[in-house]
């Protein structure tokens, strides 16, 4: 299990398990917040606590929510139901512990041009922190 927070404390998220891979993007949202995502499913592998707001853009497929107080962006969730009733979340990798997620490989995802995910370069969390 991995546990995040936001710089203040008041918002937190729980992934169980450890993801496969983090997915840095370069949309014009992702390269903006600096964030390295790990996904799941809303209440199954991925629980979130604490008080916060959310920004909506573009289509409005995708929520971006932080923390109130200090400003972090916590994570995103889907705003529409998977098959099942399922709905897609992931967390802000970066208010994990160091430790915790330094081994996990990278995955690039290019939001910024054709929407494709591309192989894993060898990288991995801990290379991103500098």
């Amino acid at each position: 299990m991995i546990e995040g927070a936001c710089l203040c404390g008041a918002v937190r998220w729980t992934f169980n398990g450890t993801p496969e891979s983090a997915t840095a993007c370069n949309c014009t949202a992702c390269r903006r917040y600096g964030a390295l995502w790990a996904y799941d499913f809303d209440g199954e592998g991925i629980t979130v606590s604490g008080e916060t707001l959310s920004y909506v853009r573009g289509h409005k497929v995708l929520g971006f929510y932080f923390c109130p107080t200090c400003g972090c962006i916590a994570y995103w969730r889907s705003r529409m139901d998977e098959p099942g009733g399922r709905r897609r979340i992931a967390v802000n990798l970066r208010f994990a512990e160091p430790d915790a997620v330094a081994q996990i490989p990278i995955t690039h995802f290019d939001g910024l041009g054709d929407l494709r995910q591309s192989s894993r370069d060898g990288r991995c969390v801990a290379d991103y922190w500098f």
